[in-house]
Formats: structure tokens, sequence, C-alpha cells
């Protein structure tokens, strides 16, 4: 039998500015308010696809696990061995499995190193690698604006002729660079922008999100579901104004409805008990706001085994990012979308060895690939949208990535 390889965390016990540790090539992130993870070197990879992806990307981080012998004087989750896993939205395209060989982590104020292999403790860089800078040149997405509005009106009338309830359409953004672009200055600036949103970087997908998937802790699952949106002004009055309305406002409302419940529905068969709240509150983020609902369940005692990977099977897609019902909104989206959305709107996160970790969808992203990158937003659809609005709201979920990039 193969001698098994060491993994070993211990205590930093200092509070450390984790993004700027990280490395200019292949940095993995995931930080929310300065807490979180960084990690850099690849130990094991892999990439899975097809309708049985999850219970691949099980048996694979198993399979890893196995062959290791974890060393954890921290005890918390988020220590010991990580996975960090980026899904694609749709199950014919790959999803991305990446265990650092080196992670960093912090939460209320305590930080640890984990690292795979019988070498001395890491040594921390004493100051981060310079940026890059780079210039862009934007282009349009995988089809034009204009376009993009006719078929957000051909899926309206789907809603109104057919059985389709919601349908969320997605559009993206293109820009080249004249030079290499460096991820750690777009989750520097985004860290700073967004602090409440989980920052992410997993194979060149980098972003802000402000949508929690699920959280798994010692057999607690917690889930944010965000639907319904309205652009912030700047004026602190008038933006309490657009609150109180985003609130009242009936399509919102009915967008939210659709997606919490396709929530609370997924998670209710391994859960002893949840908690959906009557109605969402009013989210507030720099630039937008959204309609958010946290709902929470204690997993059933004789279901333990229950995983992240069983979870995410019945989850997703949410009608958050495809629709309602699930089956003819994700056929709505491959015929009339237009575009390709990779890893976009898919499951991002990480787990580690005790099953604890967090999974958000992938949104306000977008993905490298050298001096290239694509953006993405989208917008729920329901019989009340109107395609100018939806594009303007688009336009605000761009702004992230765009004022990021700048």
């Amino acid at each position: 039998m193969a001698s098994l390889l060491s993994v070993t965390t211990a205590r930093l016990g200092e509070h450390l500015p984790l993004l700027e540790l990280l490395p200019d090539s292949s940095p993995l992130a995931w930080v929310r308010g300065g807490d979180g993870l960084v990690g850099w070197g690849s130990y094991a990879t892999t990439t899975v696809s097809g309708p049985n992806r999850f219970v691949d990307a099980r048996t694979w981080w198993h399979q890893e696990l196995e062959k290791l012998a974890i060393s954890d004087s921290v005890h918390t989750s988020g220590t010991g061995p990580i996975l960090f896993t980026s899904f694609s939205f749709d199950q014919s395209e790959d999803s991305v499995l990446i265990i650092p060989k080196v992670l960093v982590g912090m939460r209320n104020g305590v930080s640890w190193i984990t690292w795979i292999g019988d070498q001395a403790q890491p040594v921390l860089p004493e100051s981060s690698a310079p940026l890059s800078n780079v210039t862009y040149s934007w282009g349009d997405g995988s089809i034009s604006p204009a376009e993009w509005q006719v078929r957000v009106a051909s899926a309206i009338k789907e809603i109104e002729d057919t059985e389709l309830e919601k349908v969320v359409l997605a559009r993206d953004l293109k820009a080249v660079s004249d030079g290499a672009i460096d991820a750690r200055r777009i989750l520097l600036s985004l860290s700073r922008e967004y602090p409440s949103t989980w920052v992410f970087a997993v194979a060149g997908l980098v972003g802000a999100t402000p949508e929690l998937l699920i959280r798994l802790s010692r057999g607690m699952v917690t889930s944010r579901v965000l639907a319904g949106t309205i652009s912030k002004t700047g004026d602190d009055e008038k933006d309490l104004a657009l609150a109180a309305s985003l609130a009242r406002s009936s399509k919102d409302l009915e967008e939210h409805e659709y997606a919490v419940r396709s929530v609370a529905d997924a998670l209710e068969p391994f859960c002893s008990s949840t908690n959906v709240p009557e109605s969402p509150f009013v989210l507030h983020l720099s630039n937008v706001m959204h309609l958010a609902t946290d709902v929470t369940g204690a997993l059933i005692e004789s279901k333990k085994s229950v995983d992240a990977f069983t979870i995410l099977e019945s989850l997703h897609p949410s009608a958050a990012v495809c629709g309602t019902p699930t089956l003819i909104a994700a056929k709505i989206i491959k015929d009339i979308e237009g575009m390709s959305r990779g890893r976009y709107a898919g499951p991002v996160g990480w787990l580690d060895a005790s099953g604890d970790g967090e999974i958000c969808i992938a949104l306000r992203c977008g993905q490298i690939n050298e001096n290239e990158i694509q953006i993405y937003a989208g917008c729920g659809i329901v019989a009340g949208s109107n395609p100018g609005v939806e594009l303007s709201e688009s336009n605000a979920k761009f702004a992230p990535m765009r004022s990021a990039l700048n």
C-alpha cells in the first residue's frame, strides 16, 4: 500500500490581507469582508461533465482524501485539505475541481496555513507581487444588445402562450487587453467595492457574487436567494424610496417567489425542518438592490451522509438562474439565449474534508483567457417584464466587473 502524503494545518495567529498573498499565476480565492481562503499551486485537479458530474466530483474528492494523512491543530471550517469547485451551468460543459498545494485561511481574527507534502511550513511573501496594469478594448458579446432585447420579447411571448412562468436570459460582453490580465487586480477592486459579496477566483473565473447557494456547517444548511433587482442612484433618499418600491413590486415579488420556492423545495427532502421567511428583505450593494431571502434548514440526522454534492444535484439549476418550470426554462435558454454560459451561473466555492463549505452561484463574474475576458449578466424574465428595462438591469449587473477592469 502506498504511503500517505502529509497535510498539515497550523495556526498563524495574525490578521492577514489574504488577497495580497496571492501569486500572479492561477490564484484561487474565496474572500468575504476580509475573511476566507486563498490558495496557490495545484496538488490535484480534474474536470467532470455529464449527468453524473456531481457524483463523479464526490468520488474523485473522496479518492484524493484517502491518499492524505491530515494533521490539523486549528479544527474549524476551512482547515485541512480544501477542494475548490467551479461547476458549469450546463452539464454538457466542463466543471473544474482543484486541490491547492498551499492554502491560507482567516475567520474572526484567527488565521491558519495548510500545505500538502513533507516540506517545512511555507514562508508567506512579505509583500505582494507587483500588479500588472493593462488597457481594455470592449466589444459586443455573443449577440448585440438590440438582438438580446428581441430574444427577451420572444421569451415573454413564451410565458404568455405556454406553461413557462419564468426564464433567466443572460448576455455577455467581451474585452481584449493589451497584455496578460492579472486576476489579483480584479479581486482587490471587487473586495474593496463589494465587501459583503463572496469574491472568488477558480480556474480563471473571477467575480463577486452576492448569492449563496449553500453553506454547510455542522449539520446546518443555509441558502441566500436573490431575485428582483433595481439600480441605485447614489442619492440615499431616492434609494430608500426605490428600495420601498422594489419591496412592493408585484413583478419582482413574483420573480422572487419562484426562486425561493425552488430552493425550499430542493432542500426539503434533506432537512428535518426548514425556515422560509414570509417576505424578503432588500439587500443593498454598491450599485444595485436585490430582494433577498435566507432559507435555512437542519439536515435530517439519518441523512448526515448527505453532502454538498447531493444537495447541489437537487438545487442546481435553481429558478434564480434558470427559471420555472426548470426543464422548460432550460430548453428556452438553450434555444434562444445565443451563447455558452460556461461556468457562469454554476455552483462555485469550496468544501473541506469534514463536509463543511460554502458554494455560491457564479454571478457578477468573468472568464479570463490570457488577454481576453468575457463577462456575464442575467435577468429573470416573467410575464410583466419589459425588454428595455431588462437590458438596463443587465448593464447594472455588468458594472462591478467593468469597474474592476478599469
